[in-house]
């Protein structure tokens, strides 16, 4: 049987060291094995948000890492493809303080390999790039025009004003390399804050946190504020999380947003993986997370056919009406969160091809 602890609110304070070595040893140990593409994934995630974040981790708590560290060499020559995740997890933990100086000689082994050329999407190439960077080795010195791309990318806002996770997820992540996980100005336009803007709308109108804390802390990387409803919506999602704790506790979980509202509540002042936890495997579950009016919304401007228009002020009396009250709750809160929300609804509308005839 599992046990389960029933998280009490995100609290400010700093995390404990008991909790942070049993978070670590939880994702380096128990939950999947070392060749799982998954287990690269996870341990990637959590020690770049306990790097960029500047969490103090004691030595003892990277212990669980230390032999993966070891045979990192090993690893990369017979899986380059997962070289990304694997100079992450590398660099991350040389820089939070594990003995050991190979992240270099690794960065210069994966561009020599030309390990970036196979990259066929500017997002893994710009990735590719801030990893190898971090060690002073540009593994696309002829892609001159990378950060151009990207910036083209997120400055149609269009894009991000209707449902898209994978593009409003690039987004996010172009932020976070441009800016280098807060480290310098990342340079984005009114366009791009515009594109952040709507993406938060839509995420709030899905009830899509883990894609919401995301975009709160590229806001914030990018020297804006993000709403506080946005964040309230963040925080308060931490504490509807259950752990459970035990051999048979699931993995295929809500981790993820676990971990990026913990980095969101650390970015915005507060202190990440405050959290009580248990020693051993451990899966983190949602709860109900509230009324998503999103659904229902779409739904309602479909019906409309022909009739459909991007005028908010004229279609807001017949939205309204067909959402429930938390349902009518959520879209006020929406509505009051940003000074765009006309701009976002013209486009969310998606009206360029009603009553034509081709």
């Amino acid at each position: 049987m599992s046990n389960v602890i029933h998280l009490p609110k995100p609290a400010r304070a700093r995390p404990g060291a008991e909790s942070l070595a049993a978070l670590i040893d939880c994702f380096a140990r128990h939950r999947r094995v070392t060749e799982d593409v998954f287990w690269l994934k996870e341990n990637a995630e959590l020690l770049n948000i306990l790097e960029c974040t500047g969490t103090v981790v004691p030595q003892d708590a990277l212990a669980p890492l230390r032999d993966f560290y070891q045979t990192l060499e090993q690893r990369l020559g017979f899986f380059p493809q997962y070289y990304r995740f694997l100079l992450s997890v590398c660099l991350d933990l040389e820089d939070l303080g594990l003995p050991g100086d190979k992240g270099e000689a690794l960065a210069h082994w994966a561009a020599r390999e030309g390990l970036a050329d196979a990259e066929m999407s500017d997002l893994q190439r710009a990735e590719a790039r801030r990893l190898m960077l971090r060690r002073g080795i540009d593994p696309l010195p002829e892609d001159t025009g990378l950060t151009e791309r990207l910036h083209a990318f997120i400055d149609r806002s269009e894009t991000f004003a209707m449902p898209n996770r994978k593009a409003a997820y690039e987004l996010t992540h172009i932020v976070f390399y441009l800016s280098e996980y807060g480290r310098r100005d990342p340079g984005l336009s009114p366009a791009a804050l515009r594109s952040l803007d709507h993406a938060g709308v839509l995420a709030l109108l899905d009830g899509d946190c883990d894609l919401l804390a995301e975009i709160c802390i590229a806001l914030r990387y990018a020297s804006a504020s993000a709403p506080a409803v946005w964040e309230d919506a963040v925080r308060r999602s931490l504490g509807r999380f259950t752990i459970a704790a035990g051999p048979h506790a699931a993995s295929q979980d809500d981790y993820h947003q676990f971990f990026v509202g913990n980095w969101a509540g650390a970015v915005s002042g507060g202190a990440a993986f405050g959290t009580p936890l248990h020693r051993g495997r451990m899966g983190f579950h949602l709860e109900d997370q509230g009324p998503r009016p999103l659904r229902r919304i779409s739904q309602t401007l479909y019906a409309l056919g022909d009739a459909r228009r991007g005028d908010w002020v004229a279609l807001r009396p017949r939205i309204f009406a067909a959402l429930d009250e938390g349902e009518q709750a959520v879209l006020s809160e929406a509505e009051a969160s940003t000074g765009q929300f006309d701009t976002f609804f013209a486009g969310f509308a998606r009206t360029q091809l009603c009553g034509v005839d081709l």
